[in-house]
């Protein structure tokens, strides 16, 4: 675990200012082609694919035997505690973001919630919230720009981090200031706490590494999971549908009557 300033300064710079490295090399390579069978969400398939193995080889040989590991001699209801403290910080960002997409009830519920699991709940390792009727949301900068119309844009694989957008990538940074991260001090800790968050969200992954491992192309099959998740999240459930391109332009007795007008 890394544990000295610099070294946490050069990780929370990149954190912030990855984004526009991003925008720089969306205008370095503006003029590339981006070929025929390309999915047009994804323009930067070849170097995506090569962070995509990079992060692999991290999570094969470091985070995954982590999270086993913590899994496997972390008691149930310990893991599912950790689970809710880091759950209840999410809160605030969460609240936050309701407000400026204007969901008052839903950000004030997020806020109380936040209130409540940290005092009554006991700094949030109890969720006393949900059982008092206080629903958990999910928001974040990226659905907040989402849901003001602004456009995914490009998909990319990001080193370290995982999987992104350019939206979602620049919500991180609109979402940093309400980040726990932000407000601790004392290196260790603030190093400390954020492994434990990344060890305790690889492990509720877990059960999902056989449905990894038997897809086809596992890069498609985790772009295409979180680029759909995403929309899903900006339209809080029910994203428009998509026009199908070999549907039939009529009703069916409409088309009953062009097809008794062709015999």
């Amino acid at each position: 675990m890394r544990v000295n300033d610099e070294l946490t300064v050069a990780e929370e710079s990149m954190r912030l200012n990855w984004s526009a490295l991003i925008l720089a090399a969306l205008v370095l390579t503006s003029g590339c082609a981006t070929g025929p069978n390309r999915n047009p969400a994804d323009p930067f398939e070849p170097l995506n694919r090569k962070m995509y193995s990079f992060n692999k080889g991290l999570d094969t040989y470091l985070l995954r035997p982590a999270a086993k590991g913590y899994h496997w001699i972390t008691p149930d209801p310990v893991e599912t505690g950790v689970s809710n403290f880091f759950d209840n910080l999410d809160n605030l960002p969460t609240s936050f973001n309701g407000l400026l997409q204007g969901k008052w009830k839903q950000a004030g519920s997020d806020l109380l919630r936040f209130v409540v699991n940290s005092t009554v709940g006991i700094a949030g390792f109890f969720d006393v919230a949900s059982s008092w009727g206080l629903d958990e949301h999910d928001e974040d900068f990226g659905q907040t720009l989402g849901y003001w119309g602004l456009s995914t844009g490009p998909y990319f694989m990001v080193p370290f981090f995982g999987p992104t957008t350019l939206r979602d990538g620049v919500g991180e940074v609109g979402d940093y200031p309400l980040s726990y991260s932000r407000y601790l001090d004392d290196v260790r800790w603030r190093n400390s706490l954020k492994a434990l968050d990344l060890i305790q969200t690889r492990a509720g992954l877990l059960e999902f590494d056989k449905q990894l491992e038997e897809a086809m192309d596992e890069y498609t099959f985790v772009r295409e999971a979180y680029l759909q998740n995403r929309q899903f999240r900006v339209y809080d459930g029910n994203p428009p549908q998509e026009d199908d391109p070999f549907a039939a332009d009529c009703d069916d007795d409409t088309c009953d009557d062009e097809l008794l007008e062709d015999e």
